[in-house]
């Protein structure tokens, strides 16, 4: 293991916010490990790193699975170093109606924005006690203060998630582990927003929507801060969206 390097895990790294967190820390040298449940889907975020000059790897993982996270957790810390920063950013936003929702589809939308958190979240904290020092970063969303009509499941899920972020804070901050949840509140600049919600980007050029790059430098702010000015919860919404 090459001990003086340090790493940062990004769990969710999709092509906007997790991307850009992973990239933003490897601009600060640390090296990115990244996953998603297919690897090949991280293959252009790995490459942009390397083109830019830093150090990406790639890992497939499905987060749900106990097992899997273990082994993760395990291979990064022996082959690469230790884990200094984590961030969780699965987020299953799959809106239904309360009256259509199924039990399967509430369940796996809980696995994977709320149980998933809890097994990486858990996993790279037993590392991080051993060193006395660490960050763990949690994307929530504003689901997890307020339920809306039909999104119950991810209100659930995301509620679970901010209180899993409350307890690991007051108990892991004495510890010198800076634990934070951070609630993205509006629409983000993505592919997804672009072609479902046309009247919605078209604010873009107005700073009406966030910028991925713009999150990414409040997660590096909140790794950054000094311990006797640590924030737990942070906001992030443009200007004119509603409170």
């Amino acid at each position: 293991m090459t001990n003086n390097k340090k790493i940062v895990l990004v769990v969710g790294a999709g092509d906007a916010t997790g991307g850009a967190i992973a990239k933003r820390f490897a601009r600060e040298g640390y090296v990115a490990c990244v996953t998603r449940r297919s690897a090949d889907k991280l293959q252009p975020l790995v490459e942009s790193i390397h083109a830019a000059g830093g150090e990406a790897h790639g890992f497939a993982c499905d987060a749900r699975k106990e097992e899997d996270v273990i082994a993760l957790i395990e291979q990064i810390e022996t082959e690469l170093g230790p884990i200094e920063a984590f961030v969780f950013n699965i987020g299953a936003n799959v809106p239904c109606s309360i009256l259509e929702e199924t039990a399967r589809k509430y369940f796996k939308i809980w696995e994977m924005a709320c149980f998933s958190g809890f097994l990486n979240a858990r996993e790279v904290a037993k590392r991080m006690v051993t060193r006395n020092r660490g960050t763990i970063l949690f994307t929530g969303a504003t689901a997890g203060l307020r339920g809306a009509a039909g999104f119950a499941a991810f209100a659930g899920a995301k509620h679970g998630i901010r209180a899993l972020a409350q307890s690991m804070a007051r108990e892991l901050g004495p510890r010198n582990i800076h634990v934070a949840h951070v609630v993205v509140d509006g629409a983000i600049d993505t592919d997804f927003i672009r072609d479902n919600f046309p009247q919605k980007y078209a604010l873009k050029d107005q700073d009406g929507i966030l910028n991925p790059e713009h999150i990414a430098d409040n997660y590096w702010y909140l790794h950054s801060q000094p311990r006797d000015a640590w924030t737990f919860e942070l906001d992030l919404r443009p200007w004119n969206e509603p409170w």
